[in-house]
């Protein structure tokens, strides 16, 4: 039987054959691509010439193609559509596949190759060395021999158990997703109530069903006007994974504190952020605890607001009612209707006039569709994106780009982007990125109306694209997003900022009914309404930071006595904010630890504090855009356009080619200020 995923796929930029992957394709696929990686690196390691950059570093480079298209095929659509049989695969690929690479990079004879070539004078190749070195000595090169088999085992280890976490989460997130009455969702319109009873039906319930979302709060706290059908959907939210997650999320911490002890470092925090932007752990636990008082204290001068509100209108004030009495607060303060407010944001019109049409007026790009092309599921769509054309009028096609934004039982939770093909000119590849979501279809196939937050995250997500997208690097270790987790955030952040931006918001947000423009009015309640909401948003987000941190500081001694129980997890987490000075009972961590998929199942252990300290860089770095725009300039598209391609040229297409800082100073002309972020989170004079 012929195997698709075993070869280059013939479509336009090696756009996976969808429609003829099985997943009955995959564990064959991987036996023969792992085979065919082993022999390719046998082949450098027994090379009787002398190691140069071509046959040794190049080649190492060039290794492994199948290997990697069968692992992102697969890895993809197991987040997006899990099956049973999908997840028993996992469950067998994620250790064997930390073996594979566990006794490449502790292959002797190819460390001491890399170390012995001559290496380019350009800065790339000169930091793909550096990084490939830094690389193999992280990953066990100069261990002995036992300090290597403790090594893999450990890594098989803990890859089973990140397999383990995410999919107990989903089993546990499907299980808990709440049934309600039509009469216990008040507050709620038409369609969304329409929503909830085809999810009811896809899950085989009767009545109305409300899907859990990936962190804590839950949008439709805001919006469901009974306390008690809010209280339901929260309680619900905070047992997802308390029986099936603790143990493993516990022993999880210990193998991890185990392995940053046998590389040498004190704990994993300390491992994993010396490659980070912020080089050491205590850089990051000190921005978060300097800003953790200023937090708290603002979100209690928001609890007395939204408490005094609550009680005027005869009911009492709960966690679970803090999004409810918030817009409640924000609509009486700054005249700012939410309902209203997402009748300007139709995803369809969003996407092309808004998202699409910032990036062309940015960065000089247009994103086309492509219906010839097929995605992996229903409602996957796929657009082709161009570059701007060139003297002759010649458009160059950069690469696709795949939307994934609807919910589905059988996608998992949260907001991501992703990549099929990474951009490489060693390679010869062009990039194919996703950007997947959760927003719930409406019933009746109209476009789905967005909150801010969504609005905001369809535009994070696509920042996150065009750092895919215009990657412009030889080497694929570099192309895109492949940058340290408190750099990657960067691009995202700083792409939100145009979701509202003047210039580009009158372009596309047309209300659904009337046709007219969003009005200034309006804008101006959402800008004055900006900072009401930041000391609750500023402490759930720090939170879950710190929990994070608290856990992977811990040292092997530490961690040995910790108990793998619910009681004493929520106990753990209680003494790591109160250390930090975050005591309000009534705020919880945008994630606890048996839900914290971002920390035990997905890349950001020990660093999820990354969104706040890139979030200071596009703060930052949006003031730069403005003031490109200033002097009389501000309608100037040829500013516009100018600036964009600078941060194109320094940020986007560079990857991990070049160093992060200097990229930063030489597009600000200095080192980065904390003073803006302060202000757009109102805690200015938080920190010195």
């Amino acid at each position: 039987m012929s195997n698709p995923l075993l070869s280059p796929s013939p479509l336009p930029y090696q756009l996976p054959p969808f429609a003829e992957i099985e997943v009955g394709h995959f564990l064959p696929a991987f036996e023969e691509a792992i085979a065919r990686h082993n022999a390719e690196i046998a082949a450098i390691v027994d090379c009787p010439e002398d190691p140069t950059w071509a046959n040794t570093v190049e080649a190492l480079e060039r290794s492994g193609q199948d290997l990697d298209r069968v692992t992102t095929i697969f890895g993809n659509l197991s987040g997006t559509d899990v099956t049973e049989e999908m997840e028993d695969i996992g469950a067998q690929l994620w250790p064997r596949l930390s073996a594979h690479y566990d006794a490449m990079y502790q292959n002797a004879v190819l460390y001491a190759r890399i170390k012995e070539v001559t290496v380019p004078e350009d800065e790339e190749s000169q930091r793909l060395h550096a990084q490939l070195l830094r690389t193999f000595a992280r990953q066990g090169a100069d261990l002995d021999a036992a300090g290597k088999a403790r090594l893999s085992e450990i890594n098989q280890r803990l890859s089973a158990l990140s397999e383990e976490f995410g999919r107990n989460l989903l089993a546990s997130t499907r299980e808990l997703a709440v049934e309600f009455t039509e009469e216990e969702l008040e507050g709620l319109p038409a369609e969304r109530i329409a929503s909830a009873a085809a999810d009811a039906a896809a899950l085989g319930r009767e009545g109305y069903v409300i899907p859990l979302e990936l962190p804590t709060v839950q949008a439709e706290q805001s919006r469901l006007a009974r306390p008690e059908s809010r209280a339901k959907l929260y309680a619900a939210s905070g047992k997802r994974g308390i029986d099936s997650n603790a143990a493993g999320l516990v022993e999880a911490v210990r193998l991890r504190a185990e392995r940053a002890e046998l590389l040498g470092y004190a704990s994993h925090a300390d491992y994993v952020i010396a490659e980070e932007t912020a080089q050491e752990a205590a850089a990051a636990r000190q921005m978060l605890f300097d800003l953790a008082p200023a937090a708290d204290a603002n979100a209690a001068g928001e609890h007395k607001l939204l408490a005094e509100e609550a009680e005027l209108s005869g009911q009492g004030f709960s966690a679970a009612d803090w999004p409810y009495w918030e817009s409640k607060v924000r609509a009486r303060d700054f005249s700012l209707d939410e309902a209203e407010l997402r009748k300007y944001f139709p995803l369809e019109r969003v996407l092309t006039g808004g998202v699409f049409a910032a990036a062309e007026r940015l960065y000089g790009i247009t994103v086309e569709p492509r219906d010839d092309l097929q995605g992996y599921a229903e409602g996957v769509r796929v657009w082709e994106v161009f570059d701007a054309p060139d003297s002759a009028g010649n458009r160059e096609g950069i690469g696709l780009f795949i939307t994934d934004y609807f919910g589905r039982p059988s996608k998992r939770g949260g907001a991501w982007m992703s990549e099929f093909v990474p951009q490489s000119h060693l390679l010869g590849t062009k990039p194919v990125i996703v950007n997947v979501m959760g927003i719930t279809k409406p019933a009746d196939g109209s476009q789905p109306l967005l909150s801010l937050d969504e609005l905001t995250t369809v535009f994070h997500e696509f920042g996150h694209a065009l750092h895919g997208l215009l990657s412009d690097v030889r080497y694929p270790t570099f192309s895109g997003t492949r940058v340290p987790r408190d750099w990657v955030e960067f691009p995202s952040q700083i792409n939100e900022n145009w979701a509202l931006d003047p210039a580009v918001v009158k372009d596309y947000a047309f209300h659904v009914e009337t046709g007219e423009v969003i009005p200034d009015e309006l804008l101006d309640a959402v800008s004055a309404a900006a900072e009401f909401g930041q000391g609750f948003g500023t402490s759930e987000y720090l939170a879950a930071s710190i929990i994070d941190l608290a856990w992977h500081s811990l040292t092997q001694e530490q961690a040995a006595p910790l108990e793998a129980t619910p009681e004493a997890i929520a106990e753990f987490e209680r003494q790591a904010l109160a250390a930090a000075g975050l005591n309000n009972e009534l705020i919880a961590p945008r994630y606890r630890s048996t839900y914290f998929n971002h920390i035990f199942a997905g890349g950001y252990s020990a660093g999820y504090y990354s969104y706040l300290w890139a979030e200071v860089l596009d703060a930052d770095g949006f003031t730069w855009f403005q003031e490109q725009s200033a002097a009389g300039k501000a309608a100037s598209a040829d500013a516009a356009r100018a600036a964009g391609q600078r941060f194109r040229d320094l940020v986007l297409s560079r990857g991990a080619s070049r160093d992060f800082s200097e990229a930063y100073r030489q597009l600000r002309g200095r080192d980065k200020d904390v003073a803006p972020l302060l202000a757009r989170r109102g805690l200015a004079g938080a920190t010195s």
